[in-house]
This record gives structure tokens, sequence and C-alpha cells, in this order.
């Protein structure tokens, strides 16, 4: 008797098992998979300490919302990773569907990247997911390590010349300011046909080069910036941002003495017709409105059009909470 009930039951699991393979599948992906052991890894020297208003560190690694991807993939690139996996939670059912649509999101993704150190920066980065609700991002960074070695001698080299230990910072970066616009050039031939000489378009081109665009400009003096423990990050307009033929912009965003300004060197470095140089500090360390003044002129600048809901501490509601 006690055979044949076990007989039973056991042909009673054989036909559940088999009807619900399926359903059996995805507990086990939702509540076993999910629940790996995440491996972590030391970040870099260039990492940040200390998250933003748009995206903020997350190393718990763990999203429940589209919030937390964004900030997992700003601390996974702030930290200068190439590759990093985590999973996604059985609680946040729209997981999967939500890094889909980040990692298609380039314009979100440039922004994101503008908050690291130009050496954590990626020049592209893909993500890898899989219908069990792991992650995978891997990271191909902008900057090699010679590059990185070299603009670090450079610049250590710059500081122990212009910074001056009795100067206050605003005089420090007005002298740095001054000696990046002095000794760069607009790179006009990768502006009009996308292709240069130079490695204009980084730090090393302003910097060996001597011409740069406005990313190179930016990227050197961010890389000033946090090398003299300023707080700063990068500030992007898009192509959608203005209305005529234009790819976008950047330029720095600069915390100093309890408020965000903004800090343009390509501007403050015009291109002249007759060769001549020029040197302006129309766009060093000013307001937003005060920029908005200097944009005002024979022509409209709309390079400038920045996204307030993404550059949150240059937004008025936010200014009053710093």
């Amino acid at each position: 008797m006690k055979k044949m009930i076990i007989s039973i039951l056991c042909a009673i699991c054989i036909i559940y098992v088999t009807f619900n393979t399926n359903k059996i599948s995805d507990y086990i992906s939702k509540h076993i998979s999910n629940r790996q052991k995440l491996i972590i890894k030391e970040k870099n020297e260039y990492a940040k300490d200390e998250g933003f208003l748009f995206v903020t560190l997350n190393e718990e690694y763990v999203p429940y919302s589209y919030k937390d991807l964004l900030n997992i993939i700003f601390t996974v690139i702030n930290n200068g990773w190439e590759t990093f996996t985590f999973y996604c939670p059985s609680e946040y059912t729209n997981c999967l569907n939500d890094i889909e649509k980040i990692s298609e999101d380039n314009l979100t993704l440039t922004h994101i990247n503008n908050y690291v150190h130009p050496f954590n920066s990626f020049t592209s980065l893909r993500t890898s997911i899989l219908d069990s609700g792991e992650i995978t991002l891997n990271v191909n960074h902008l900057y090699n390590e010679d590059q990185i070695k070299a603009i670090n001698i450079e610049i250590d080299r710059i500081i122990s010349l212009l910074v001056k230990p009795n100067n206050s910072n605003y005089e420090n970066l007005k002298a740095i300011h001054d000696y990046i616009v002095n000794t760069t050039k607009y790179d006009e031939e990768q502006n009009e046909n996308g292709e240069s000489n130079y490695a204009s378009a980084i730090a090393y081109g302003a910097l060996f080069d001597h011409y740069a665009t406005c990313n190179g400009y930016t990227d050197t003096m961010a890389i000033f910036l946090s090398k003299l423990g300023i707080k700063n990050y990068k500030i992007a307009t898009t192509s959608e941002d203005i209305s005529y033929s234009a790819t976008g912009h950047v330029w720095n965003a600069v915390y100093l003495d309890g408020k965000w300004l903004h800090m343009d060197l390509t501007w403050d470095d015009p291109v002249s017709n007759t060769g001549e140089n020029y040197l302006y500090h129309k766009y060093f360390l000013v307001t937003t409105e005060e920029m908005n003044k200097a944009d005002t002129g024979n022509v409209q600048i709309e390079e400038h059009n920045f996204k307030k809901n993404i550059y949150l501490e240059f937004n008025e509601k936010s200014q009053k909470l710093i």
C-alpha cells in the first residue's frame, strides 16, 4: 500500500514538472540567478568620492527603479571599471525593459559620462542583458595608459609653475585658464571635416599638439580642477538642443566658494579670421545669468542651451538647496 502511494505521488510530481517547466524556470531565474554574489573590485584613483543631483553613487548595485539603474551605471563608470555584472531583483519587474531603454539612449549615457573624471570616461558603453536578469556593462575607455601618464606629468609640471599656495582658487584657476587659452588653438579642421592630425578631442591634444576642440579644452580643465581638489563636471548640449546645424558643445561646471559656476575655455579662445590670438574672460567662472548675457550679441549663441533637468546644480530651485 505504501509503495503504491509513493508511486502515485512520484507520478503526480513528474506530471506537474512536465506541465510547469516554464514556471519553474522563471522562478529559478528570478529567485536564484538574481541573488548571485556580486564581484566588487577596487575603484581607481580617479574615481570621485561623491555624486551629484542627477546621478549619485550606488554602491549596493541592486536596482529597484529607473533612477537606481542610472546611478549604478554612473558608479561603474566613475569607478574606472572596464566590466561589471549586476542583477535585476524580482521585485523590480520592469528592470530589463528599463535597462534596455537606457542602453539605447546615447544622449542620456553621454550626460552621465560628463559627471566622471575624464580618465574614466568612455568612448563606448556596451550593455549585455540576459532574460535571467543578469546585466553586464562593458566600458571602452577614452584615454589609454600612456596618454594618462604623459598628461599627468605635464599637468603636474604646469601646476608647479602656475599655482601659488598664497593665491586664491580663483586666481590659480585664472592662471590655468589663461595658460590653456594662450597655448592652444581651436582645431577648425576637426570641426569642419571631422578629421584632424591632432588628438584635439582629448586633453592630450591641448597639452602636446596645442590644438583642441571644445572636448579637448574641457577635459584639460577638468583634469586640472580634479588635481586641485575642486568639485567639477562637464556640461554638454547636443544637436537636439540647437536649432541650427551643430553637433553640440561642452564646457566646465565648477563648484567654487559655495556655488556652481560655468567656465567655457572654447568661447574664451575665439577663432580669428586674421589669425590673431585672443584671450577673453567672458566665460570664466560666471553664473548662468552672466553666461546668457555674454551669449547675447549680434548672433544669439545656442550652444549653451543646456538641460537644467539634467545639470540640476544650475536649476534655480536646486541652487537654493546647496
